[in-house]
């Protein structure tokens, strides 16, 4: 009987061992985070100088590698394949509540949710949080914006269009860069 014993506390602790794993994994997909800070490009902190050209061109210096850049300032998100080209780049409208310049990793996504301003969204990546509101891009179902005058909203909201190209960009893990 003693083997039959220990195959079943052996079998117990590997049960136990994988819980606790699977919930610390959970645990930290839903945390938003921020990349340390040698990551995050100088020119994110000051506004980085635009092409007067071509006002929609990608900004210098706005990191490397394939990544999402949303610019503060300008309220717009360029969507950038890792050898540099942009394959799509278009305005948003942020809410009440701004990351700051830095870099960030996209670390939970929800097919479908209720914003914090009690609009339904949809295709919502979050990739950090400020006093405990998730940050994140997002496409309202009924094409609204986000409601800026009162509610303390982290969404950044797209088109529907916009919504499923980031959706389908920027998967768990993917760099964020917000610049000014």
């Amino acid at each position: 009987m003693a083997p039959s014993n220990a195959a079943f506390v052996t079998a117990l602790t590997a049960a136990a061992v994988a819980t606790v794993g699977l919930l610390a994994y959970q645990a930290s997909a839903t945390v938003p985070t921020r990349a340390h800070t040698g990551d995050v490009p100088a020119a994110t902190v000051s506004k980085i100088p635009r092409d007067k050209r071509h006002p929609t061109a990608l900004p210098p210096s706005s990191g490397t590698g394939a990544r999402v850049v949303y610019s503060l300032d300008d309220d717009r998100v360029w969507l950038v394949e890792p050898g540099g080209l942009v394959t799509r780049s278009f305005p948003v409208t942020p809410g009440r509540i701004h990351p700051a310049p830095g870099v960030y990793t996209v670390t939970s996504r929800s097919g479908a949710v209720t914003g914090t301003d009690g609009t339904p969204v949809e295709h919502v990546v979050r990739f950090t949080g400020v006093d405990g509101v998730a940050i994140g891009f997002s496409t309202a179902l009924d094409d609204a914006a986000a409601d800026a005058s009162t509610a303390r909203t982290g969404g950044i909201r797209e088109s529907r269009e916009d919504g499923d190209a980031m959706w389908a960009f920027a998967t768990i893990g993917a760099k964020v860069v917000v610049i000014r």
